[in-house]
Order: structure tokens, then C-alpha cells, then sequence
């Protein structure tokens, strides 16, 4: 039976890197939403369109995936789930869909988050979004940690 694997982090935690050897192992059909993005509006898209167009991302992923679901394949959504509501919604959309889904929350200390980020915005890949110090603050405040409900696997990047 597919299941649905959800990838909860912030920003540095190593979730892409994660997904991307997810992908491999599995083998699975992985959504990165930041590579989407990129692909469709550059890496730095203006800060009073990003939310539109981050939500127009996810809503084609998950239109997407739920077709993979239902086809029968692995889909890794690496999301970050950052809030609670994201991650009841994913959940219901599972249940909904009649498949089990897995949570992983990447856990990595905020210092070597913080490293990666600038490191990555220095140079600047190909598929990723571009975080300042002072973005990577701001979105550190919106990030919500698990409840202790929230029956998940820890992966530890902070190596």
C-alpha cells in the first residue's frame, strides 16, 4: 500500500537532503515546494506575492499527489509542516485518501540551521529560495513545535 511520507523541519534542518535520499531508498515520488518555487518564480519571489504563490504550489502538489496515492506510489512531501494545522491537514488528507502516512520531524540545532541557510543563500543553488539572517528570524518565530500527540520519527541532522 503507498504511504505518504511527511517531512517536518525548519528551514536548514536537512529535510530536502533527507527527502532526496528518501526518494532513492523508498523508491518514492518527492515534492520540494522551495524547487517549484524557484522554477516558477525565481529565488527571491516579491515578499507580498510569496504566500499566494507558495499556496498555488501546494495546492498543485497536493492535487498531484493525491493522484499518486491513489496509483499506488510513495510520495514524500518535503513541506516542513511548520504548523500544527499544517500538519492535522496532511494528516486528514491521508486518512481521507485511505492511505497511512509517516511523519519525520528533522531535528537540528537552530546554530547549524542557521549555517546551512546563509551558507545556502551565499551560493545560491539552483533550486533554492534566498533566506537572510534577518528572514531566517523572522520564520524561526512561525515555526511550531510537535505536540507530544503528534506520534512521529525523530531524524537528528545536526552532523
Amino acid at each position: 500500500m503507498p504511504t505518504l511520507h511527511l517531512l517536518c523541519g525548519f528551514t536548514g534542518a536537512g529535510k530536502t537532503t533527507f527527502a532526496k535520499k528518501l526518494e532513492r531508498d523508498i523508491p518514492a515520488v518527492r515534492f520540494s515546494p522551495d524547487e517549484w518555487m524557484v522554477r516558477l518564480y525565481g529565488h527571491n519571489p516579491p515578499e507580498q506575492d510569496f504566500q499566494d504563490y507558495y499556496d498555488r504550489v501546494v495546492d498543485l502538489v497536493w492535487q498531484t499527489t493525491l493522484r499518486l496515492l491513489d496509483l499506488g506510489l510513495d510520495v514524500i512531501l518535503d513541506f516542513g509542516f511548520w504548523s500544527r494545522a499544517s500538519r492535522d491537514a496532511a494528516r486528514a488528507r491521508a486518512t481521507a485518501a485511505g492511505v497511512p502516512y509517516k511523519l519525520y520531524f528533522l531535528d537540528c540545532s537552530e546554530e547549524v540551521m542557521r549555517r546551512r541557510v546563509l551558507n545556502r543563500t551565499e551560493e545560491l543553488p539552483v533550486d533554492a529560495l534566498w533566506i537572510d539572517e534577518s528572514a531566517f528570524d523572522l520564520f524561526k518565530g512561525r515555526f511550531e513545535p510537535l505536540g507530544e500527540d503528534e506520534e512521529h520519527v525523530r531524524i537528528k541532522t545536526d552532523a
